[in-house]
């Protein structure tokens, strides 16, 4: 699957919308522990297969003292720009949304979800608590159990707060997963596993995380189906809320158009897509799996 962008940017706390939280105590703590995390992350595109051995296998740590306020305050304004995590991701995954007047493009009111867990299209309406939530990809509870114990708050709420480990779904999908990891639970859109399991190996790596032997058994199998599938990596918030270009220049934007044809997504480097992926297109996906030009 192709990198997602991180959550948009739109301004800096000193000009935060009308309606947006205000920036999160020790924010800039936060913001320093994102960006640590996203130095350690794996390159984009490198195979998740060859990530997933570098992961330590160990048995899962006890659940004692775990809360969810340990993770910092909820969609906290990790980036700096004004708009709390979630109006973000719903910004980043939704097509055709609408925003709140007012809010300087932050809060999301309304859109469209082509969900990756389900492959079904939800109609989001702000206020409808029983159709798109945001998954933690790595759930929080099982970071909690695999590493994050032993973390401060400001990593903490980075880990909850980074749109790589984000998602928008389907609201009963994600009840349905719970705190689950790959050996408990996966998409039910089979076309879309290889990306979720990679994306999760993606956030172990760059946090420092380690996977139960049935977890790195359970994701080994899926990857088996599809060799080559590539971590990935979206580009790391800076403390005032810009993007960090990578080293060798600013990457290249994501199609915004969906490619006329399977070679001119070969052509760009894109392919095989996944249904939600930039450039895809249902008219490419024949056999309807949710992959197409593989």
């Amino acid at each position: 699957m192709t990198a997602l962008a991180g959550p948009r940017l739109v301004g800096t706390a000193a000009c935060a919308p009308a309606g947006a939280p205000p920036a999160t105590p020790g924010a800039d703590a936060v913001s320093e522990a994102a960006q640590q995390s996203t130095s350690g992350a794996p390159t984009a595109g490198q195979p998740a297969t060859d990530v997933l051995a570098t992961l330590p296998v160990k048995g899962r740590a006890p659940k004692t003292g775990y809360d969810r306020n340990e993770f910092g305050a909820t969609w906290a304004d990790v980036d700096r720009n004004g708009c709390d995590t979630r109006n973000d991701v719903l910004a980043r995954d939704l097509t055709g949304e609408q925003f709140r007047p007012g809010t300087q493009d932050c809060v999301v009111v309304s859109g469209t979800l082509v969900d990756p867990y389900t492959g079904q299209t939800i109609e989001f309406q702000k206020g409808d608590a029983s159709s798109v939530d945001i998954d933690h990809v790595v759930a929080l509870s099982n970071g909690w159990q695999t590493g994050a114990f032993g973390w401060d708050e400001d990593r903490r709420t980075a880990f909850a707060n980074d749109p790589l480990n984000l998602l928008a779904v389907d609201y009963a999908a994600n009840r349905q997963k719970g705190d689950g990891d790959a050996a408990t639970w996966l998409p039910d859109d089979r076309g879309y596993r290889c990306a979720y399991v990679a994306r999760q190996v993606a956030v172990k790596a760059g946090y420092g995380l380690w996977v139960t032997q049935a977890e790195h058994n359970a994701i080994a199998r899926v990857l088996d189906t599809c060799p080559g599938e590539p971590v990935p990596s979206p580009a790391a918030p800076t403390p005032d809320g810009s993007a960090e270009p990578p080293a060798d220049g600013p990457a290249e934007p994501p199609a915004a158009d969906p490619f006329p044809n399977c070679e001119a997504a070969r052509a760009a480097g894109a392919a095989p897509l996944h249904r939600g992926d930039p450039g895809w297109s249902d008219r490419m996906d024949g056999d309807g799996d949710g992959t197409a030009c593989e």
